[in-house]
């Protein structure tokens, strides 16, 4: 008896992920360091951060040491909008871009595109409420002639000429993105600060099956986020992030800490080091390096998978790899301030 070829354990993995973009039950694409890309968590993240202008970059390889790698990247712009007069609240607006693709072969891939907007309203000097919605365009799609099938299996070898006994309707499918969210931030100064929000995308559940039968719909995700800052000393500060996510059946809890230490503080020179471990539901630990100079900021993380999954299947131990980028940008205010904090 003939011994299954290698193409067909591809294959089986293969089906898997094209399933799982299917159902897109917990196939969202997700971060980490969520903090660092903003707007994919909560849209009323929108102008939420101490500037004027804002430009984050996010990029994410992941699980290479298996047949399934997963690249990811994030770009995003926000900004303020201020009142001409009076400084009870502000407006904020933004673009977001996502592109991820999925697998070696099949090239599993979702580029989405969307428009952010928010309105800040200023309680007080130190306590300011948020509500922003997202709106946008996204499409998935997969590579069907780079996909191998078990009909093609003809005894003896792969044989790409046979039917593959499939009859997809599309290989790529076009849908409506939607958001809303909700974010309260208490400031005491520009080191110690914290954020609490709460954000839902895919509202409106468009349906996303590559068959004209199919009733597929995408799955509401739901995310809770609280990030806090704390100056402990003239040169040390200590941050706190949490993020727990909902979709459908599956859930997510990432938890992370952050020394923040300042090298230099001399104005025009600042300079921080920043170094923290986070901890992934589902087993997964990572450490994070960040550096800080005047208004920009990069930050590396490293995730290792803990579970049995490399022994079980014989592989190396899945792990990713992840890399933020931010500038931010702040303008020269005029002598009468908007907002006393911001």
């Amino acid at each position: 008896m003939n011994k299954p070829m290698p193409e067909m354990r591809k294959l089986i993995l293969y089906l898997f992920m094209l399933l799982a973009a299917g159902s897109l039950s917990s196939q969202d694409l997700h971060y980490s360091q969520f903090y660092n890309s903003p707007l994919n968590v909560n849209p009323a993240k929108t102008g939420i951060f101490n500037g004027d202008k804002r430009l984050n970059l996010s990029y994410k390889s992941q699980w290479r040491s298996v047949p399934v790698p997963w690249t990811t990247f994030s770009g995003s712009f926000d900004r303020k909008f201020y009142p001409k007069y009076g400084r009870q609240h502000f407006w904020s607006a933004g673009v977001l871009f996502n592109y991820d693709v999925q697998g070696e072969l099949a090239d599993i891939n979702l580029t989405n595109i969307n428009l952010t907007g928010s309105w800040t309203k200023i309680l007080n000097e130190n306590n300011l409420f948020t509500i922003g919605g997202l709106l946008g365009y996204a499409t998935r799609g997969f590579d069907q002639n780079s996909l191998t099938f078990d009909r093609q299996w003809n005894g003896f070898e792969l044989d790409r000429t046979l039917p593959t006994g499939e009859n997809f309707s599309t290989e790529r499918v076009s849908f409506l993105e939607t958001g809303l969210g909700l974010n309260y931030r208490w400031q005491r100064t520009s080191r110690t600060k914290l954020d609490l929000g709460i954000g839902g995308y895919h509202l409106v559940r468009p349906s996303v099956g590559f068959y004209d039968n199919d009733e597929i719909k995408l799955s509401r995700r739901i995310s809770f986020t609280g990030v806090g800052s704390f100056e402990l000393s003239k040169r040390l500060d200590i941050q706190l992030n949490g993020l727990y996510q909902l979709q459908e059946d599956s859930n997510e809890l990432i938890l992370s800490a952050l020394g923040k230490i300042y090298i230099n503080q001399q104005r025009g020179k600042e300079l921080a080091l920043h170094l923290g471990v986070g901890w992934r539901s589902g087993k997964s630990l990572f450490p994070i390096v960040a550096l800080q100079h005047r208004q920009m900021y990069i930050s590396l993380n490293y995730d290792v998978d803990l579970t049995d999954f490399a022994e079980i299947h014989n592989q190396r131990r899945p792990t990713s790899f992840e890399m933020h980028f931010n500038y931010i940008i702040t303008d020269v205010k005029p002598k009468v301030k908007v907002c006393p904090i911001f």
